[in-house]
């Protein structure tokens, strides 16, 4: 395994203040104390060549998590192995294989051309200069930068300016890549192009990738494997295939009805996810298709109906529901 983690824990400790001059007064005398248990208690591994969604609300634990895993912060307990390093001792020998790029923090130099960025970068890791030059004219073919690299970092676009980023994360070859949110705020193609970068570079270079993200289509169409954290603790581990298999093989009925009917009789039905006017839906075990089926068909005014599977967004969300879980590896 190349990352191993057990029993790992992180809590922040902040002071409670009250609005108002004499709660700033007695703040001077006496504090209350409030302890956030950002992460608690998870364990997990991943295999080199994976590419792991790691899923979950704001507030999961999700960044602080990618933060002990790259040494930037220490865990309260528990234990991280990564390569057989413990990340937050920060060794020189871990710190050159590893690349965390967050979406909303910036690297480069702002008021400096990317390529001089790139350049510092290339001249910390100590990478070769016939090795950079190749890096880089691959990175930049690949990613369509390469008339970019003169230019202000601050006059870039923030797809172009993400395009860089990565670049600046891959000059050294790291064999794993931490993504925190690394298509937020891009528009819908550039999601696409920055994906399909990282399916290629994972399958070309075996770089093991673990990324968070809100958007599903990153998690669906570039991960094998997804773990999912709520309120710190692990509540899913598996494919995005058996999201549905874990929550029981629920399925969703869409009904059209050619009049409204009170909510009352709808309950009769089952759980109603949804009701309004002429439009309701249901969700309901896959055992129970046949009869719930010849129940709406026989006492309700239908004029059309769907059976569907949850769709994965759904299936996560209520997942996270069941935060305090203990979770099961599917």
């Amino acid at each position: 395994m190349i990352i191993e983690v057990d029993g790992l824990s992180k809590s922040f400790t902040y002071h409670k203040k009250e609005l108002g001059l004499k709660s700033s007064i007695q703040n001077l005398f006496r504090r209350e104390m409030q302890t956030k248990h950002a992460v608690s208690d998870i364990s997990f591994s991943i295999e080199e060549g994976e590419v792991v969604g790691f899923l979950g609300p704001n507030g999961a634990g999700k960044t602080t998590t990618l933060k002990m895993l790259s040494g930037i912060l220490h865990p309260t307990s528990g234990s991280a192995k990564v390569f057989g390093y413990t990340p937050w001792e920060r060794k020189n020998e871990f710190k050159r294989q590893f690349s965390i790029v967050m979406g909303q923090k910036n690297q480069l130099w702002w008021d400096l051309p990317a390529n001089e960025s790139l350049f510092l970068n290339k001249c910390i890791y100590e990478v070769d200069d016939v090795e950079y030059a190749r890096t880089l004219g691959e990175l930049t073919e690949l990613l369509d930068v390469k008339e970019l690299l003169k230019v202000q970092v601050r006059r870039l676009s923030l797809g172009e300016r993400m395009k860089m980023e990565l670049i600046a994360a891959l000059i050294h070859k790291p064999r794993i890549l931490l993504l925190d949110e690394p298509t937020i705020g891009l528009d819908i193609i550039s999601q696409r192009k920055i994906r399909e970068f990282f399916k290629y570079y994972n399958r070309d270079k075996k770089t093991t990738i673990v990324l968070t993200s809100h958007y599903m289509n990153d998690i669906e169409e570039m991960c094998d494997r997804s773990i999912i954290i709520n309120h710190g603790r692990i509540v899913f581990d598996g494919g995005l295939n058996e999201v549905n298999e874990r929550l029981g093989h629920k399925k969703i009925m869409k009904l059209v009805l050619s009049e409204p009917v009170e909510e009352w009789v709808l309950n009769q039905v089952g759980e109603v996810k949804e009701f309004k006017d002429t439009h309701v839906k249901f969700v309901f075990e896959q055992s129970e298709i046949k009869k719930m089926s010849r129940w709406v068909l026989d006492h309700l005014p239908v004029i059309d109906f769907t059976i569907e599977d949850i769709p994965i967004e759904e299936g996560i969300a209520l997942l996270y529901q069941s935060g305090g879980e203990k979770h099961e590896t599917a």
